[in-house]
């Protein structure tokens, strides 16, 4: 049990509606694979301001996401499903101004220190998420975007969650942006989102996946939970980081030489020492799924910066215990490179056109496991840039959504470098805890 007390729930709808034609929007091969997934959840953690209260900061962030919602009007909406004879449906949404969920708790046992000073994240961080163990196919009847304001006894936490088929992490920081814009003041948005779809061709408009509505809404959690996992946020600062990228090429020869980027040199550190710390077989085969982001590599103008939706995809590089660990940071990282740069603009047309051709919905059961590390967001986000008024937020924490064993979330730091949120078992994080060639590069974040 946490000392987490709702105080009230309210619906926010959007604040300029201009017609009152429901606007459906279809859904891409991007947006339909997370169907089984759950939302993002990320949230930003705030110290009190002397010159405003809980009450006021309350009433204002309400009316600026309503406000906020008319330039995402698909976040104040659902899911649409239609069936057809052969046991498939297609689903889309329906701008029809259902509203977002707009969560007020208090939890004033806890303070900022509680969160940012624990080794550990503490268990109650999740109850300060809304939409826990829904799945996004549930936003038939569930809202899109729900917030949960939470009172510390000296802070407090916005804890936001957005269905994942809506839209990536660009996406949800994208709106995390505006509404920190808007709520500052601003009538107009700097970045303005697309919100049109992007299709290889017409006909992909109306792409059938293999569920009928009621098994998507029975199916409910599907049965599967994953087991209780430790989390833990590693900063690695930006001099620690150039030292990494400068060693790890250093050990390439060749053509690929100085090919490795930081974020490479980083990701593999942290590969080789949670491999190291787990005690596998020398021959076994491990995994780091990573997901690879479209809009930097589709040439489509439609598939800009500002593209709202999905535009990602995953890439897995497979190596032997052996390998990883006796080949030296070099090794592993060039691995990563190599599956980097397969992911051309045709690899993704090729994913696309063959996932709309048989659809596969990806599942929290097959996404990870012992032997898999799988990476989601990136250092590139603006994630400390939101400042709703009254200051920046002194750290970010994620959700129990979509969490298993080997799930990695990247962050940019709040000062420089890079956090690592790592969710993984109690005993593996100890021991890298314990590796003093990880943690040589590990810098403490507060």
């Amino acid at each position: 049990m946490t000392s987490v007390k709702v105080i009230s729930t309210s619906t926010i709808h959007v604040a300029k509606k201009d017609s009152t034609v429901e606007e459906e929007i279809q859904l891409t091969p991007w947006d339909l694979q997370f169907l089984l997934f759950d939302p993002i959840q990320k949230g930003l953690l705030f110290r009190n301001n002397p010159i405003t209260t809980p009450p006021i900061i309350i009433q204002h962030l309400k009316y600026s996401l309503s406000s906020t919602l008319s330039f995402f009007p698909l976040l104040a909406g659902r899911l649409s499903v239609t069936e057809h004879d052969d046991n498939t449906s297609s689903v889309s949404v329906i701008c029809n101004n259902s509203g977002a969920l707009f969560v007020h708790a208090v939890a004033d046992k806890y303070s900022v220190n509680d969160i940012v000073s624990s080794v550990y994240t503490p268990r109650f961080v999740h109850s300060l998420f809304p939409l826990n163990r829904v799945r996004n196919h549930e936003g038939i009847t569930k809202p899109l975007l729900a917030v949960q304001v939470t009172e510390l006894n000296d802070g407090f936490f916005v804890g936001c969650a957005m269905n994942h088929v809506v839209g990536d992490g660009s996406s949800f920081w994208h709106f995390m942006n505006s509404w920190a814009e808007i709520s500052r003041g601003s009538e107009e948005l700097s970045k303005p989102p697309v919100l049109e779809r992007w299709f290889l061709d017409s006909s992909a408009s109306a792409i059938r996946v293999p569920l009928t509505k009621e098994k998507m809404i029975q199916s409910g959690y599907d049965g599967f939970v994953p087991e209780p996992q430790c989390e833990r946020v590693f900063h690695f600062s930006k001099d620690k980081i150039a030292e990494l990228k400068a060693k790890a090429n250093a050990e390439i020869e060749g053509e690929s030489k100085n090919k490795i980027s930081s974020l490479q040199a980083l990701l593999t550190h942290l590969w080789r020492s949670v491999v190291g710390s787990q005690g596998l077989e020398p021959e076994e085969e491990v995994n780091y799924s990573l997901t690879m982001g479209g809009r930097g590599r589709m040439k489509s103008p439609a598939v800009a910066e500002n593209y709202f939706g999905n535009a990602v995809q995953v890439g897995i590089v497979r190596m032997k215990v052996k390998e990883l660990l006796e080949g030296g940071l070099g090794k592993g990282a060039l691995e990563m490179n190599k599956i980097v740069g397969l992911h051309t603009e045709e690899k993704m047309k090729s994913y696309y056109r063959g996932w709309a051709e048989n659809p596969r919905l990806l599942t929290m059961r097959g996404l990870g496991g012992n032997n898999t590390l799988v990476t989601s967001s990136s250092p590139r986000f603006d994630v400390y840039g939101n400042d709703f008024g009254w200051g920046k937020p002194v750290a970010v924490r994620s959700g129990a959504g979509n969490k298993i064993h080997g799930t990695i979330t990247v962050y940019a730091g709040a000062e420089d470098g890079v956090d690592f949120e790592v969710c993984l078992s109690y005993e593996t994080l100890e021991a890298m805890g314990n590796d003093p060639g990880f943690m040589d590069a590990f810098s403490a974040a507060y």
